[in-house]
């Protein structure tokens, strides 16, 4: 049963649902941009530039090896 209470109660509920995720994400937006999170962050954007399996196969390769399979 469809009664006009129910509607506006409905409208309320996703109304502040929305309100809460919104706060969430502007609060993990602004925790992610805070200053001290900064030399953290460096490292971890350098991982992948310092994985050891990709440096031995990347060495292999410039030494000849044609077929170097793992």
């Amino acid at each position: 049963m469809n009664t006009p209470l129910m509607n506006t109660l409905w409208g309320h509920v996703i109304g502040a649902g929305i309100v809460i995720l919104m706060l969430g994400f502007i609060g993990i937006w602004v925790w992610a941009w805070l200053p001290h999170h900064r030399k953290t962050f460096a490292q971890l954007a350098r991982v992948p530039m310092e994985d050891p399996l990709s440096c031995s196969v990347a060495r292999s390769n410039r030494a000849g090896d044609k077929d170097v399979r793992r």
